[in-house]
């Protein structure tokens, strides 16, 4: 049980880095400031790939603290 909570723990904290890292940024930089706008496409692309990514992070999360509680109770 502990070597499997483990490896759960690990997977999830690993899944949970990757689609942080994945994730992009809220802040525009320069471009912003120059003008540059993104074109409707572009963003309707970008909020369901950052909505997968988001709720990818969320269920990562509630893994990882589940078999971390379960961790402590039963390791």
């Amino acid at each position: 049980m502990n070597i499997f909570l483990g490896v759960v723990i690990i997977l999830a904290s690993l899944v949970m880095i990757v689609t942080v890292l994945l994730q992009s940024s809220n802040v525009k930089g320069l471009g912003a400031v120059a003008g540059q706008l993104d074109s409707y496409f572009s963003k309707n692309q970008a909020k369901t790939v950052e909505a997968k990514l988001a709720l990818g992070t969320k269920i990562a999360a509630v893994v990882f603290v589940v078999a971390c509680v379960l961790f402590v109770l039963f390791g």
